[in-house]
C-alpha cells in the first residue's frame, strides 16, 4: 500500500499541479473551465482503459508469454520512474515558474483551447505512466485491496494538494518534496528491477546468474506479516535472490544514489568527469574482455558403460554409445547396433534427447541344435509347454533357434543416457516323438551352455547408471548456460554501457566547450570602393 500510496501522490501532484496553474490562468483571465474539465476527464478515462486493456492483456495469456509481457511491462515502468526522478530533481525547484510561463505563451494566442489540450497531455502522460508503473506493482503486491486503496488515498491527496494550490491555501516546496520522495522511489523502482529479472528468466530470457546467494527470510519473512509485505511486497526484496538480482538491485541503486545525491560542491568539473566518464567506460570494457576469456563451463564426467539389469534370462552386463551404434556386452561376445534416424524430444526431464528405437536379428547359430526334455522344460520356466505330453513326446527335440532384438536408446551429447530391450528367443523343435514342428518364445538362460547365448530376455539401464547421467548432463547444461550469459551476455552488455557512457561523456563535452562570438564585418573603407568616396562640388571624387 505505501508503495502504491507515494506513486499515485508523485504522479498526481505532478498532474494536479498543471491543472491548478492552467485553471488559476483561466479564471484570472476570465476564462471558462469547462474545455480543461473535458479534457481532464478524457485523459482520466483514456488512462484508466489503458491500465484495464493491459492487465485483461496479462490475465488471459498463457504462462510463459504472461511472465514475458510481465517483465516488459516492468521495464517500460523501470524506465518511467527513472526518468520522472531524474527530471524532477533538476526541474523541481523551477516546475511551477515553468508551468506559469508556458500557461501564459499559450494564453497569449487568445484562445483557452491551448491550455485545455496542455491540461489533457499533462494529465494523460501522468496517468499513463501511473497505469503502468501501478499495474507492474499490483502484480507482485501481497495484498492487491491494499495496493489500489493506497493509489487511490495517494492520487485523492494530490488532488486535495492541487486544489489548495489552486487556492492559495497551500505553499509546498517542490523541490524538497520530490528530493524525500525519490529515496523511496528509487528503493521501490530497485524492487521493480529484482522482480523484472525474475520474471525474465521465468519467460526464459535470462537462464544464467540463478546461483543462490543469501537468505533474506530473516528479513523478507514469507507469509502475510508486515514486515514480510513491506519488504517484498513494497521494495521487492525476495527471501532468496539469486546471483542476477542482487546484481541488477545494486547496478541500480548505486548509480542513480550517485546521481541524484551527490553533493553539488564535490561535483567535479567537465574536464575531469570527461576522464571519470573514461575511466569507467575503459573498466567496463575491460570487465567485458576478462568475463569474454575467463568464463567457461565447467566439465563433469561421464561413465563410460552403462551397467545393465535384467530378469532371469538376462546376460548383458554393459552397454555404451560409440559414434552412431550402441554395443551390449554380454557373455563371450558383443552385439553392435546401428543407431539411425533419432527423434530429438525430451527423457525424464532432459532435453534435448535423442531418441533411437532399434530392432535386428542377431546371429542364433551357436545355440545348441538338440534341447532334450527336461532343458526344454527349465526354458519355459520349469514346467511344461501347453500342447506337450510327457509320456508320448520325450525328446531329445532337433531345434531351430531364431532372435529378434529391440531396444529404446536415449542420448545426450552423444552420451548414453537410456537404454531398455529385450532380446526375444524364438525355438522351434521337431522330433523326439512330436508329431509335427512346435514353435514357442522362450528366456535363454542357465540351462544353455555358458557363453552359447550373449543376451535373452528384458533389460535395462540401471536407476543408478541413469539418475547419475542424468544429474551430469543437467549440471552441464546449466554450466553451458551460465557460462554463455556471463562470457557473452554479459560482456555485450557491458560494452553497451560503455558506448553510452561515452557517447554522454561526448554530449556533455559538447554543450561545454564555449560557443564562438557571431563574426562581426569589417567597417567598409570607403577609400576602397571609389563609388563610396564623398563627391567635391564639382562631382570630382575627394581624395
Amino acid at each position: 500500500m505505501l508503495a502504491t500510496l507515494v506513486i499515485g501522490l508523485r504522479e498526481g501532484l505532478e498532474a494536479a499541479l498543471i491543472v491548478g496553474i492552467v485553471a488559476a490562468f483561466l479564471r484570472k483571465n476570465g476564462k471558462a473551465l469547462t474545455s480543461m474539465w473535458i479534457g481532464v476527464i478524457g485523459a482520466v478515462i483514456l488512462s484508466l482503459a489503458i491500465g484495464l486493456v493491459l492487465d485483461l492483456v496479462v490475465s488471459e495469456l498463457p504462462q510463459r508469454p504472461q511472465e514475458a509481457l510481465e517483465t516488459v511491462i516492468g521495464a517500460v515502468a523501470i524506465v518511467f520512474v527513472t526518468g520522472m526522478v531524474l527530471w524532477m530533481s533538476t526541474h523541481a525547484r523551477f516546475m511551477k515558474k515553468e508551468l506559469e510561463a508556458s500557461a501564459q505563451s499559450a494564453l497569449s494566442d487568445g484562445t483557452s483551447r491551448a491550455l485545455a489540450v496542455m491540461a489533457f497531455l499533462a494529465v494523460l502522460k501522468e496517468g499513463f505512466e501511473s497505469a503502468v508503473f501501478l499495474l507492474a506493482t499490483f502484480q507482485h503486491s501481497s495484498d492487491t485491496v491494499l495496493a489500489v486503496t493506497g493509489a487511490l488515498v495517494g492520487i485523492a491527496a494530490a488532488c486535495l494538494v492541487g486544489f489548495g494550490l489552486y487556492t492559495g491555501g497551500i505553499s509546498i516546496n517542490l523541490g524538497k518534496f520530490f528530493k524525500v520522495t525519490s529515496i523511496f522511489l528509487i528503493l521501490v523502482a530497485a524492487g521493480l528491477v529484482v522482480t523484472a529479472v525474475g520474471t525474465a528468466h521465468e519467460a526464459g530470457w535470462i537462464n544464467g546468474g540463478q546461483a543462490a546467494t543469501v537468505d533474506l527470510s530473516w528479513l523478507a519473512p514469507s507469509g502475510s506479516s508486515i514486515q514480510g509485505a513491506l519488504v517484498t511486497g513494497v521494495l521487492g526484496i525476495p527471501p532468496h535472490p539469486v546471483l542476477i538480482q542482487v546484481v541488477a538491485w545494486f547496478a541500480y541503486v548505486i548509480p542513480m544514489s550517485l546521481l541524484l545525491f551527490w553533493p553539488a560542491r564535490r561535483r567535479l568539473s567537465t574536464d575531469r568527469g570527461m576522464w571519470v566518464r573514461r575511466g569507467v567506460a575503459g573498466a567496463m570494457v575491460i570487465a567485458a574482455g576478462v568475463l569474454a576469456l575467463t568464463v567457461r563451463p565447467a566439465s563433469t564426467p561421464l561413465p563410460d558403460e552403462a551397467p545393465l539389469a535384467g530378469g532371469p534370462g538376462s546376460a548383458l552386463t554393459a552397454a555404451s554409445v560409440s559414434g552412431a551404434s550402441l554395443t551390449l556386452r554380454g557373455g563371450q561376445q558383443d552385439i553392435r547396433v546401428p543407431l539411425v534416424d533419432g527423434a530429438v524430444g525430451d527423457h525424464d526431464g532432459v532435453a534435448p534427447t535423442e531418441h533411437f528405437t532399434v530392432n535386428v536379428a542377431p546371429d542364433a547359430d551357436d545355440l545348441p541344435g538338440q534341447v532334450t526334455l527336461e532343458e526344454l522344460m527349465t526354458l519355459n520356466g520349469h514346467r511344461l509347454p501347453v500342447g506337450f505330453n510327457a509320456a508320448r513326446d520325450r525328446g531329445p527335440f532337433d531345434a531351430t533357434w531364431s532372435r529378434s532384438l529391440s531396444a529404446d536408446v536415449w542420448t545426450a551429447g552423444g552420451r548414453l543416457l537410456d537404454v531398455s530391450g529385450r532380446d526375444a528367443l524364438v525355438l522351434t523343435l521337431a522330433g523326439g516323438g512330436l508329431t509335427g514342428p512346435r514353435t514357442l518364445s522362450v528366456d535363454a538362460g542357465a540351462a544353455l551352455p555358458a557363453g552359447a547365448l550373449a543376451t535373452g530376455g528384458s533389460w535395462q539401464a540401471s536407476v543408478a547408471y541413469v539418475a547419475t547421467v542424468k544429474s551430469a548432463v543437467l549440471a552441464q547444461g546449466a554450466g553451458r548456460t551460465e557460462a554463455h550469459f556471463w562470457n557473452t551476455v554479459v560482456p555485450i552488455a557491458l560494452l553497451a554501457g560503455a558506448v553510452l557512457v561515452l557517447l554522454r561523456a561526448w554530449q556533455v563535452r559538447r554543450r561545454s566547450r564555449p560557443r564562438p562570438a557571431p563574426a562581426v564585418p569589417p567597417h567598409p573603407d570607403p577609400l576602397a570602393d571609389p563609388s563610396r568616396v564623398p563627391a567635391a562640388v564639382d562631382g570630382t571624387p575627394m581624395r
